[in-house]
């Protein structure tokens, strides 16, 4: 069987993806060595096991990450097969030497954690440590990478059961989170924990669709086709153009459909109100447009 070398861009591409996957790594794992650790604060994931172990015992958390991913992507080579492991056990390989490495860079002579914000600032450490593990995790997420854990269980999970990998990483986070009173007997640290885990969430969330926030516009005018025309030429967005009928006049419309980046969107409006005031808009937010003009469609 003959395979065919890859183009220069693909390898380009790939090489991107890694790049910004060890950056996003190295964000995840100083969040973790400088602010969630030294103040005692755990989350969900392999991570979550991880610190959690560590608190306990003192056995490096970055021993544990390793060791859970390693048995778990035994299984799920196996299971999923290999493609689905080769950026996650980058990720694994690389995230281990980093929190081992960001650990090292921010402890004390004596091998403890300074608390860089001060004693008693467990709250603001607990918002900043999540934001910086939040935008790793949504930088190596949008190069189509994974850090394993939790990820991996609900993958399985999902493959032979009814149940949304969503629906299992909250359980399973859950599960971690709330295993960590046992450890300090203290309720705030599992608060801290789900403050940890939400702003994680919407960090990530930021991350990987913040930057493919888009508009969508339905326009209804008699003039469409100098609206069409302007838009086309000065926002270099293309148009589609759809027939129509108003169900009550029973008159045949004419509607553009327009695809544009939300930054476009006064421009838009502008233009439309210059060329007929009377033209009626639906504007809709659009979570991701792929295709050219847009993102690249990458899927695993």
């Amino acid at each position: 069987m003959q395979f065919s070398k890859p183009s220069k861009a693909v390898v380009m591409r790939e090489f991107r993806d890694y790049l910004f996957i060890t950056f996003g790594l190295i964000s995840y794992a100083m969040g973790w060595s400088a602010f969630l650790l030294p103040y005692q604060i755990t989350t969900g994931g392999t991570t979550g096991i991880g610190a959690i172990i560590y608190y306990a015992t003192g056995f490096p958390i970055q021993y544990s990450y390793f060791i859970i991913n390693a048995i778990l992507m035994t299984f799920a080579i196996k299971i999923l097969g290999p493609k689905f492991s080769i950026k996650t056990t980058y990720a694994i390989f690389m995230l281990t030497a980093l929190l081992e490495f960001c650990q090292w860079l921010v402890k004390n002579p004596d091998g403890t954690f300074p608390q860089i914000l001060g004693p008693g600032q467990d709250f603001m450490a607990c918002l900043i440590g999540a934001a910086m593990c939040g935008l790793g995790l949504g930088v190596v997420f949008n190069c189509n990478g994974s850090t394993g854990g939790t990820d991996i269980i609900a993958a399985i999970i999902n493959k032979y059961k009814d149940v949304t990998l969503g629906r299992m990483v909250m359980a399973s986070d859950a599960v971690i989170i709330s295993s960590c009173y046992i450890v300090f007997n203290d309720w705030r640290r599992v608060i801290f924990g789900f403050v940890t885990l939400f702003v994680i969430g919407l960090v990530l969330d930021y991350i990987v669709n913040g930057a493919r926030q888009s508009v969508q516009f339905f326009i209804f005018s008699k003039e469409y086709e100098k609206i069409a025309d302007r838009i086309t030429r000065e926002t270099h967005r293309g148009v589609t153009v759809l027939d129509g009928i108003g169900w009550y006049s029973q008159h045949h419309v004419k509607v553009l459909v327009v695809l544009a980046y939300k930054r476009q969107s006064i421009q838009i409006f502008r233009l439309v109100k210059d060329i007929d005031p009377n033209a009626f808009i639906s504007q809709s937010s659009v979570i991701g447009v792929y295709g050219e003009g847009f993102d690249r469609l990458k899927v695993k």
